[in-house]
């Protein structure tokens, strides 16, 4: 008995539609792509800036623990 192979269909959901991604025009696949790009861009930047934030507030409280027994300037009234 021949094993059917049933690829699974690339789909598009975009915009409240789909569409079968292999019927696209190749322009439109690589606009496609460049989305893509770029969202994993987006989120790669986003965990880096996840990242310097968790490491400046890690510095900031160095910060407060180093002047806690600092005498701060006193300001003139």
């Amino acid at each position: 008995m021949p094993e059917e192979t049933k690829e699974k269909q690339a789909i598009l959901s975009f915009d409240n539609k789909k569409y079968d991604i292999n019927s696209l025009e190749d322009e439109t696949k690589k606009v496609l792509t460049g989305l893509r790009v770029s969202d994993a861009q987006i989120k790669f930047y986003e965990d880096t800036l996840r990242v310097l934030v968790t490491g400046r507030t890690s510095l900031v409280n160095e910060l407060k623990a180093k002047l806690e027994n600092v005498e701060p300037i006193k300001e003139e009234t």
